[in-house]
């Protein structure tokens, strides 16, 4: 009898521990079946390449000469992008002079219209010429007369200039603390200035209105 009841319990004990191993053989046929590129619904997502990239460190030079190179070329690049800053009127980039709304308001107005002064200094390289002494009389008279033509033609355009900057200043920032005397220079310097050659580079273009 006492056989009897070991072979009960025994089999009782093996009915009780077989079920676990078809619920772990479930898991691993699931898990083998699962796609390569599977994710957890509520696990974290894939980080993208560029993300990936970004927090990737750089590898230390090898050498002095390799941090050397490293260096030259970063700052090289961090040139580069302070030119191109400057170019499209970031403050941040721009020396005091050429800082703040109201000069970036006077610069498109010198920049909007055709200035006496883009041409200023070819004529009056061209005239320097014709005034030496080796032209005959005739040519140098008429040099003469045309440079002062041409003074009389740049101190009225920059008149013209000066009023219109007050006018679009007034209009758009009446209450800007302005010195007048310093942006007047400051327009006028500007309308000399060949087109190509202003920084920062001109954002509107000949006729625009502002």
């Amino acid at each position: 009898m006492p056989s009897l009841f070991k072979r009960r319990a025994d089999a009782a004990e093996t009915v009780d521990t077989e079920p676990a191993e078809p619920a772990e053989a479930t898991e691993a046929d699931e898990a083998a079946t699962r796609p390569r590129a599977y994710t957890e619904k509520k696990g974290k997502a894939t980080p993208k390449r560029s993300e990936a990239q970004k927090r990737a460190k750089e590898a230390p030079p090898a050498d002095r000469k390799e941090a050397a190179r490293r260096l030259r070329d970063r700052q090289r690049a961090e040139r580069a992008e302070a030119r191109q800053k400057m170019a499209a009127g970031d403050d941040r980039y721009l020396p005091a002079r050429d800082r703040g709304p109201e000069k970036a308001l006077a610069r498109k107005v010198v920049d909007s219209r055709r200035n006496i002064g883009s041409y200023f200094l070819i004529a009056a390289l061209v005239i320097l010429i014709g005034t030496s002494q080796s032209m005959p009389p005739l040519v140098r008279t008429v040099a003469q007369v045309l440079w002062f033509a041409l003074a009389f033609l740049f101190v009225l355009d920059s008149v013209l200039l000066c009023r219109k900057v007050r006018k679009a200043m007034k209009a758009k920032m009446p209450k800007a603390a302005v010195r007048w005397g310093s942006m007047y220079m400051y327009v006028v310097m500007r309308s000399i200035t060949f087109r190509k050659l202003r920084l920062p580079s001109p954002q509107v273009k000949i006729g625009e209105p502002l």
